[in-house]
């Protein structure tokens, strides 16, 4: 399989590919990567606050009917394998997008994928701020708005750009994976050919460059995580 791995041919052919078609590979990676979170953020963060705010003894309490059918939609969602909700969505992405080939077309079923995990993981951070700093603002008789922008999501900063960086970097590996359905990126190249053409450097080469992006955005999530709790700072 890899005998002729690095064979003069092998190596000239993969460098005249890298030079020509990695930089804007690494870019539509990167590009689609952070918009697609963005997105997942915009529509997560507002549905993760809802599913603590919204319940029982809450600070927002919403009808249980509700909630049930919220908690029902996020985790059918989150239990459809990406592969096959890529395929599910191409109606909603020709409807966005016009097409449901190319990069941009990605990004809708990458959202679809990403926003109910952020929900969860803008759950488990703010299950995590001190109940006894909400009581205390509902007891000085803030709203529910205020309790929620004012306290429970400041409090919550840290941990929900720890769980931002883990997200960021899901996305990521989900960005490669719709190479297989003609997204563009590190993804397609690796797919087209490290598997159609058999020609493994390019596929390394590409497999490398995704784990030095995971490095980058993880590594960038963690000092601003850090840089953010105030625990730190005393």
């Amino acid at each position: 399989m890899f005998h002729n791995l690095f064979e003069g041919e092998a190596v000239a052919e993969a460098l005249e590919i890298i030079r020509t078609q990695f930089p804007m590979a690494l870019w539509e990676t990167f590009y689609v990567t952070v918009l697609s979170t963005l997105f997942a953020v915009i529509i997560g963060l507002p549905l993760g606050v809802l599913l603590v705010a919204g319940e029982k003894g809450g600070v927002l309490p919403l009808p249980p009917w509700l909630m049930k059918a919220l908690n029902v939609l996020i985790n059918l969602l989150r239990s459809v394998p990406f592969l096959i909700l890529m395929i599910l969505v191409f109606p909603l992405t020709r409807l966005i997008v016009g097409t449901v080939v190319g990069t941009v077309a990605s990004i809708v079923p990458l959202v679809i994928a990403a926003f109910p995990f952020v929900a969860r993981l803008v759950e488990g951070s703010l299950r995590e701020v001190n109940p006894n700093t909400v009581e205390m603002a509902q007891s000085m008789g803030a709203s529910p708005f205020a309790i929620i922008t004012r306290v429970m999501i400041p409090e919550s900063v840290p941990s929900l750009i720890s769980n931002f960086t883990i997200a960021i970097t899901t996305i990521l590996g989900y960005s490669a994976m719709s190479g297989i359905i003609g997204g563009g990126g590190l993804g397609k190249i690796a797919i087209n050919y490290g598997y159609y053409r058999y020609k493994y450097l390019i596929m390394f080469v590409a497999v490398i460059l995704l784990i030095l992006l995971v490095q980058l955005f993880q590594t960038a999530g963690t000092k601003a995580a850090v840089r953010s709790d105030k625990r730190l700072k005393k």
